[in-house]
């Protein structure tokens, strides 16, 4: 039973994922303001999704990730390269999920009610530009469903970064 009530959630994602890229690209066609489309992105994903703490963009600049737009608590300002889940994303340049943050080394807790998260890496020309980052309050929260989803959103915002 617990089988077909985790196909059904993931199903749902899906169909969610597909529903917020299209609202997404919708929003950000043809607009000239990078700060506020990417606050309506942040938008979309924190209102589609009930799972979400928090949703948002670190930049790349030099050997730091910068705090961007987002939507929830206030967070870290900079995560060095390699540092943290964001840093060691970036640095790895592949999504990492992870079920339980007081069991990744290094993490940093910008908030302590996170307990699980995802980062998706921005890619431009086989480079990182900027990582989305999203944090749940509940445990093992993410999966292949918010993996492919960002995965996605990320290829749509990538002109934006």
């Amino acid at each position: 039973m617990e089988n077909i009530v985790s196909n059904s959630r993931a199903a749902h994602k899906h169909v969610l994922y597909r529903q917020a890229a299209q609202q997404v690209a919708s929003l950000i066609s043809g607009v000239d303001n990078p700060v506020g489309a990417l606050a309506n992105v942040t938008a979309v994903l924190n209102d589609t999704f009930s799972h979400y703490l928090w949703v948002g963009f670190y930049r790349v600049d030099g050997d730091v990730l910068k705090l961007d737009v987002f939507q929830g608590s206030p967070a870290c300002y900079t995560i060095a390269r390699g540092k943290g889940v964001c840093g060691t994303a970036w640095a790895m340049a592949t999504t990492l999920i992870v079920p339980d943050v007081h069991n990744f080394p290094g993490h940093i807790a910008c908030s302590s009610l996170s307990r699980s998260e995802i980062v998706v890496p921005v890619v431009r020309e086989g480079r990182v530009v900027a990582v989305i980052d999203v944090d749940s309050d509940s445990l093992d929260a993410f999966d292949m469903a918010d993996r492919e989803g960002l995965e996605k959103i990320a290829a749509i915002v990538e002109p934006l970064l």
